[in-house]
């Protein structure tokens, strides 16, 4: 609101203050004026030693004062404003951290909160763990209050109609019969290893997910189709995938027309859920390849990576929130970009012990490291075809293994 500025100036009663401006993001543009192009003169430093004030019609320097804004997503915020920000990016709480928030802060926040210190109530490790797995989806620890605080109602309900109840122990079993059934699923990995089906990983605001690429070859006409609701960049990779191995089909031991004479499917489940991303690209290569050759892809491998047409593997962004999901839902091996050694550093060890890290450069790599065979020449026929292309005689990548 016009004022507010020199207001809050003279209510710090400083001339070098630190101003919060919460939530940038939510700002919008009606017929009483447009509050970003205000703001341009508020965080500019090189305008606002002469900010005009339009309320008092007086200039004001601002010069000395720091700003701190807030936001949630970058996409909604003006370009031209943005422009003026130093951007710093706030990951996520991983699982362990809500954890340990949840234990250390919240419970006993909400147990006093709803009357119950004078009882003998105790969440356990197993219901906390519950809740964050099945009951909340975000980055913070605010629906996770919120859910405890909903425990903590139902149980003093309980305490107040049971005479005979004293104490009363919140775990894992009983979780289901006080919140009803879980709002969400945590990914996991399939029973068994299929054809054409591959553990993928992907980035949300709200942390890291598995992403199941299914592809399924028929006979047909040579036909290509993307479903899952999938961005222009997905599909994108899709296109980069199949275009690389068709350059590879006699490497495989396929006919040089083998397109020509069946239907290609590739599906992303979930297809209600929008999804896009650079990420997925060597996922759907191993897939197609998989569908293919008609050998399974291993249960327990997950990866991410983007694809070039002659196969080499581009790095991505959000690997430590990819890794995390992918160690929740079983993964014991994770095969990445060999240019995102450098992320790993931000993983904790105790995940990093749990699981073998395969950094790889090659499409070539991903394909032997993921599918089910013993020797790369199950699945790699012609040798002879391999070295006129260029393909790197070294197949495995790079293995990490963590002591």
């Amino acid at each position: 609101m016009p004022g507010k500025i020199v207001q809050a100036m003279k209510k710090a009663d400083a001339g070098n203050p630190v101003f919060l401006l919460d939530e940038i993001d939510k700002m919008s543009t009606d017929f009483r004026g447009d509050p970003s192009s205000a703001l341009l003169e508020v965080l500019d430093p090189e305008q606002n030693v002469n900010f005009g004030d339009h309320y008092l019609e007086v200039d004001y320097d601002l010069s000395k004062v720091t700003f701190i804004t807030t936001a949630n997503s970058l996409h909604s915020i003006p370009r031209p404003l943005l422009d003026r920000m130093e951007i710093i990016g706030l990951e996520g709480y991983t699982e362990e951290e809500k954890f340990q928030i949840a234990r250390r802060y919240l419970v006993p926040k909400v147990i006093e909160a709803n009357g119950l210190q004078k009882h003998k109530v105790e969440i356990n490790d197993t219901a906390i763990r519950g809740l964050i797995r099945g009951y909340t989806r975000e980055a913070g620890v605010r629906n996770l209050e919120r859910e405890l605080s909903n425990v903590c109602r139902k149980v003093a309900r309980k305490i107040l109609t049971v005479k005979k109840l004293k104490s009363f122990t919140v775990t894992a079993k009983n979780l289901k019969d006080i919140l009803g059934a879980p709002k969400f699923k945590p990914g996991k990995i399939e029973e068994k290893a299929e054809i054409g089906l591959t553990n993928g990983m992907a980035w949300t605001e709200v942390g890291g997910d598995l992403l199941v690429v299914e592809v399924s070859v028929v006979p047909g006409k040579g036909k290509f189709l993307v479903t899952g609701q999938l961005g222009d960049v997905m599909k994108e990779s899709a296109s980069a995938a199949m275009s690389y191995i068709r350059s590879r089909g006699v490497l495989f031991g396929l006919d040089k027309d083998f397109v020509s004479n069946i239907d290609v499917h590739i599906h992303v489940p979930e297809g209600a859920i929008p999804k896009d991303g650079p990420s997925a690209g060597i996922t759907m290569a191993t897939s197609i390849v998989s569908a293919l050759a008609k050998i399974p892809v291993r249960k327990d491998v997950a990866m991410t990576g983007e694809i070039t047409l002659r196969g080499r593997v581009l790095p991505i962004g959000g690997l430590k929130e990819k890794i995390l999901a992918a160690h929740r839902g079983g993964i014991k091996t994770i095969i990445c970009p060999k240019d995102n050694e450098k992320d790993l550093k931000d993983i904790p060890k105790k995940v990093l012990l749990e699981m073998k890290i395969i950094l790889v450069d090659h499409v070539d790599q991903v394909i032997v490291n993921a599918l089910d065979i013993r020797k790369p020449e199950e699945i790699f026929k012609s040798r002879s075809h391999s070295d006129a292309v260029g393909i790197k005689a070294n197949y495995t990548g790079h293995t990490l293994q963590h002591h």
